[in-house]
């Protein structure tokens, strides 16, 4: 048996009172249902007595409403001598319902984001097409970066900070996603690199996924040394501040600047210019740093 077969195996086993995966949706899959999990989202004050959360909802029939509160009651709600409380997992589906994640499908013309091209010196833009964004030139079609991005994202927000919103959660996510934590359930995430890179035109890229849920986030080896102390003190020293600009904007983050070294094992190295100087960063299968060079450009 594999490790992920034993992984799931151990979930099942410990989960006694789990729900089936289709039984969950299906209890979740109600009006008056949802109704009573966006009613406890609003409420200020936590936990709401039964006829708080009844009179939240106006649900005139006791009867129903308690039928429909205890379907969540277990797996979504938790009841307690006070009243009833979120469980994370109703706190999930309101977060999910509230992103738009499930009844919205907007669309966004495409519009100006700061930086230029590294191929080519071109304008970049944004795109926003099934719950993903994209930043790419619009001279030479060149993809500097593509992300899920919900679409509660989008809402009261002017395309500026939709942009800064895109490329903090990049950055958050991304970061976690190597630190071995799963963005979506909190799983361990395993890291190796690859050279099939997707859209992503790098010679090679690090893919992130959960052993847990199997969620995986592709990205290039260079965005995961935007905080590395030493790729952040180089910077420093040229007085460029990594956060105040976009991730798309370093050439080294999104172009072609990953050389592979090894792939047995994996070694890949990211040259950084700057000004005079190139710092070259030499990382493992797992994008750990194992060498660090500065050296005076000719």
């Amino acid at each position: 048996m594999s490790e992920t077969d034993a992984a799931e195996d151990r979930l099942l086993t410990d989960c006694v009172d789990c729900l089936d995966p289709a039984e969950a949706f299906a209890v979740v899959g109600n009006e008056t249902r949802l109704a009573i999990l966006e009613a406890l989202w609003r409420s200020a004050d936590r936990p709401v007595a039964f006829s708080d959360l009844r009179r939240r909802v106006g649900m005139r029939d006791s009867a129903q409403f308690n039928y429909h509160l205890g379907k969540l009651t277990g797996q979504f709600v938790a009841k307690t001598d006070e009243g009833y409380e979120f469980r994370h997992a109703g706190e999930k589906v309101v977060r999910a319902v509230l992103s738009g994640s499930f009844n919205e499908n907007p669309t966004v013309e495409p519009f100006e984001v700061p930086g230029e091209c590294a191929d080519c010196g071109g304008t970049l833009t944004a795109s926003y097409v099934d719950e993903h964004l994209s930043v790419g030139c619009r001279e030479c079609g060149r993809l500097h970066a593509h992300a899920p991005f919900p679409p509660g994202g989008l809402t009261d927000r002017s395309d500026e900070e939709v942009a800064h919103a895109f490329d903090q959660r990049v950055r958050h996510l991304h970061c976690l996603a190597a630190d071995g934590v799963c963005p979506e359930c909190g799983g361990r995430m395993a890291t190796t690199l690859s050279q099939d890179a997707g859209p992503l035109d790098v010679a090679a890229c690090s893919v992130h996924r959960c052993e847990q849920c199997d969620h995986r986030i592709r990205s290039p080896v260079g965005l995961s040394l935007l905080d590395q102390s030493d790729v952040v003190g180089f910077h420093t020293s040229h007085t460029v501040d990594l956060r105040s600009r976009p991730h798309w904007t370093f050439e080294w983050c999104v172009g072609d600047r990953t050389t592979v070294l090894d792939d047995d094992p994996w070694r890949v190295r990211v040259a950084i210019p700057l000004n005079e100087e190139e710092l070259r960063v030499t990382l493992d299968s797992e994008l750990a740093v194992v060498a660090v060079e500065r050296r005076r450009l000719d």
